[in-house]
């Protein structure tokens, strides 16, 4: 009796011991972060001497959002955002990957630092209303997820050199022709954080679980 007495205050002793180190584990444990896809660039130290490597920032921009408003990179000043390329009369991916945006946003429908923006790949037809009709069918709420239209060459652009979301070459002429179903993650820093396949609804929920975590690292590091 003596003995089974022992082992139960051992084994409720051991329990608790691994209790402790799992909690204290959890504690500890690193936070996964999110890779960068942006592009190095090297540029002379502030200092003077050498240079420095650093990721490429997103540019600044500016285009016309569906209420008519201008855009720009202070709209996303201190937010985690999502960018993607589509145009309105698209019947293709374009329906796809608007409705897994709408997926998206609505999970974070009440989180003020996420953000979302669809620039269009043909401003030409795509105007302040067509736009406004899009938002609407898409349930895109204002001031969460903005659809921009504005000078052509500057949208390609920005899709090729910035968020690298396009690898073909053009200037944003006539007959250049952006067509990708890709969402690119854009952290608070203006730096991309993930690519992933507007059409595919685990890489979407891949991006749902990586805003999350790229939220987590703010909050740890703000």
């Amino acid at each position: 009796m003596k003995n089974t007495i022992i082992s139960l205050i051992i084994l409720i002793l051991a329990i608790g011991v691994t209790f402790v180190g799992v909690k204290k584990w959890k504690e500890n444990k690193p936070l996964r972060t999110l890779p960068y896809f942006s592009p190095k660039i090297t540029r002379p130290s502030a200092s003077g001497i050498g240079f420095d490597t650093v990721y490429k920032k997103i540019a600044d921009f500016s285009f016309i959002d569906q209420e008519g408003n201008k855009v720009t990179q202070n709209t996303f000043k201190d937010k985690i955002y999502v960018a993607d390329y589509f145009f309105c009369t698209c019947k293709t991916i374009c329906p796809v990957m608007s409705k897994q945006m709408e997926r998206v946003a609505d999970v974070f429908k009440k989180e003020d630092d996420i953000k979302f923006i669809s620039h269009t790949v043909n401003p030409e037809y795509d105007s302040v209303p067509v736009l406004a009709d899009y938002a609407r069918v898409h349930h895109a709420r204002y001031g969460q997820w903005f659809l921009v239209t504005g000078n052509k060459k500057e949208l390609y652009n920005l899709a090729r050199n910035s968020y690298m979301l396009d690898a073909s070459e053009g200037d944003g002429g006539e007959d250049d022709f952006i067509h990708t179903q890709d969402f690119a993650l854009v952290d608070k820093e203006r730096l991309i954080r993930g690519y992933y396949d507007g059409t595919n609804s685990k890489e979407v929920d891949k991006l749902i679980n990586d805003i999350k975590l790229l939220k987590k690292e703010y909050e740890v590091n703000p």
